[in-house]
């Protein structure tokens, strides 16, 4: 996909918002581009910004500083404001706001205003034709299904050829046995019409499942952007890596310059550094994908807990730590056979699964058991039990040792220091 700013059909720079009393800074100086024909998610808690940025976009609300392009041309921005009926943008709401006493063929018309009464029966028909609900044309909101008014809404948006449609929470009201299908359905017309969107969410599955790139906001900041994959292997905050799905994070520091990076249960091999040096404080992302469950794995951890959840069972497991006692870690085990609690089993690590988390020492004031000062640090790394001296020559094979903390136990521990 073409990510050239003359693609862009959404562009905000340095946009800000903040509501009184207080001030409450809701959106805090964002920057984004959004290209032609992509699905943009907007994902975060609630609170975050993440709404108030799609109203920002849509015209209800007014930028305090910053500006906003939408096709090319500023929407908002100093002595400049389009209203939302100028900008070429379709809006579907939460709660999908169709009037109950029009036809589904009125609802979806009603944009349509200006245009010749025949011209706006067509293009209706056109669109509910392509979300396969031409023959409901005739029939009232309350005589569909959720799932058929969540379509009405947004065939409501496309009719007037928007050049963005933007859809605030748009499966929220769904019950959870229809909320994929219909989520898969509404993503296949996206892609069919070539539609511009951008999603607001505060489930990554939506998010990792329909987005072509996802923005992370906390606290009115956009904390990380890119693919699913990205985000969820590599995130760049200790709030991304604990937000996308669950992780454990890792205390340690870069070991030597062959990729390692030293905790208190050992070193992990080929982990990506971002480029950081020798000696740098370092945390990092494991995520429960990460470790497979085998029999000549390196690790080795006692069963504390199970969880199954259908395609996996999620295992909370408590491994011996190199600084004594032990600590949990949450892995995936697969479903395939019973696990008993205080059962033993080896484990070996996927690097692919295994991310330094961006500045994360840095920003929480944190300071690694392994940092220069550190009683540890100051012991010859031989004498750490089970971890091997890595200034000599050694093999590296695709497994490393390590350990971990649950990641929002370890988090608010690290808030709080």
């Amino acid at each position: 996909m073409a990510t050239h700013p003359s693609d862009s059909v959404i562009r905000l720079d340095g946009v800000t918002r903040r509501f009184w009393p207080g001030p409450v800074t809701a959106v805090d100086q964002i920057s984004l581009d959004v290209q032609e024909g992509e699905i943009m998610t907007l994902l975060g808690p609630s609170g975050c910004g993440k709404t108030t940025t799609l109203r920002l976009i849509a015209g209800f609300e007014v930028p305090d500083e910053g500006t906003i392009r939408i096709g090319g041309r500023i929407a908002a921005g100093p002595r400049t404001w389009l209203p939302p009926e100028k900008r070429g943008v379709g809006m579907v709401f939460q709660d999908y706001a169709l009037f109950p006493h029009l036809t589904v063929g009125e609802n979806v018309m009603f944009g349509l205003d200006g245009t010749p009464k025949r011209q706006r029966k067509d293009r209706a028909r056109e669109v509910l034709k392509i979300l396969d609900l031409e023959a409901f044309f005739q029939r009232y909101p309350h005589e569909l299904s959720g799932g058929q008014q969540q379509r009405v809404a947004l065939a409501r948006a496309l009719a007037p050829e928007p050049v963005l449609v933007l859809m605030d929470e748009p499966f929220s009201n769904l019950d959870a046995h229809l909320r994929d299908q219909v989520r898969d359905e509404v993503v296949g017309i996206l892609r069919k019409t070539g539609v511009t969107c951008i999603f607001v969410s505060h489930d990554q599955r939506d998010a990792l499942a329909i987005s072509d790139r996802v923005a992370v906001m906390n606290r009115g900041r956009i904390e990380q952007v890119g693919t699913p994959r990205e985000i969820y292997k590599h995130p760049e905050s200790v709030f991304v890596a604990t937000f996308v799905g669950r992780t454990n994070l890792l205390q340690g520091r870069v070991q030597n310059e062959n990729g390692c990076v030293l905790t208190d249960f050992g070193s992990f091999c080929r982990v990506d550094r971002l480029g950081m040096p020798n000696g740098a404080q370092v945390m990092v992302s494991v995520r429960p994908d990460g470790f497979e469950c085998c029999q000549d794995g390196v690790l080795t951890g006692t069963i504390l807990s199970t969880t199954y959840t259908g395609a996996q069972i999620e295992a909370e497991i408590a491994f011996p730590s190199a600084l004594a006692g032990t600590r949990k870690l949450v892995v995936h085990l697969p479903a395939s056979r019973q696990y008993e609690i205080g059962e033993e089993l080896s484990f070996r690590l996927v690097p692919e699964f295994a991310s330094v988390v961006r500045n994360a020492c840095q920003t929480l004031g944190f300071t690694s058991p392994f940092a220069a000062d550190s009683p540890v640090a100051a012991e010859p790394v031989s004498a750490i039990p089970g971890v091997e001296d890595e200034s000599r020559e050694e093999e590296e094979g695709p497994e490393g040792v390590v350990s971990a903390s649950p990641a929002g136990t370890l988090a608010r521990e690290l808030e709080k220091s």
